[in-house]
């Protein structure tokens, strides 16, 4: 199907049951080399413009890694998404308006001790909803990658406060012997400013 890589299938199968992607959403994605998960995006939004019948979307993407341009998407690659002037970047690029979904397939670099990759990968996990808490409209939705650990729950835990319903998904396209899972925040209740 011409995807960059299968991890497409994991959004594709998220994205069919729970309706992330819609035309004409602006939507943020995440450590998103190669660019499968934004290849899907781009359609899915049509940020591409390819369907004159729809609105379109916007779609940034933004990696650590150098990303290979894909129609249709800003592309921000060799771009730490946890540095705050990459996040400005991001910013930048919105210029004002607000995010529908932010997605995030990121990942550390695993150490091979369990602790500290566990930890990391929580780390990566609230930069991406700090941000999402900041940028996005009422009703947006975040789906962050994560292994399953003991802080899983005060993540979701933390989202709830600001979500009105967080799930924990494990895609039949996810290898069943990895601790791989996702959650999906949905309907930002937005902050309220005191």
């Amino acid at each position: 199907m011409n995807y960059r890589c299968r991890s497409a299938f994991k959004l594709l199968e998220i994205d069919e049951k729970h309706h992330i992607l819609k035309p004409g959403f602006i939507v943020i994605d995440c450590g998103a080399s190669p660019g499968s998960w934004t290849q899907i995006a781009v359609k899915k939004v049509n940020a591409d413009g390819s369907d004159n019948n729809s609105v379109k979307g916007k779609v940034i993407s933004i990696d650590r890694q150098l990303l290979y341009p894909i129609e249709g998407a800003i592309i921000l690659g060799n771009t730490d998404f946890t540095e705050a002037s990459s996040q400005d970047k991001v910013a930048k690029e919105l210029g004002g308006a607000k995010v529908d979904c932010v997605l995030s397939d990121m990942a550390p670099n695993a150490t091979g001790i369990p602790d500290l990759d566990h930890e990391n990968i929580i780390k990566l996990c609230y930069s991406v909803l700090k941000f999402a808490l900041k940028h996005s409209n009422v009703g947006g939705s975040v789906l962050v990658k994560l292994w399953q650990c003991g802080d899983t729950k005060q993540l979701i835990s933390d989202m709830e406060k600001f979500y009105r319903s967080v799930k924990a998904i494990k895609p039949k396209s996810s290898r069943s012997d990895s601790a791989e899972i996702f959650l999906l925040g949905r309907e930002f209740k937005g902050l309220k400013v005191t």
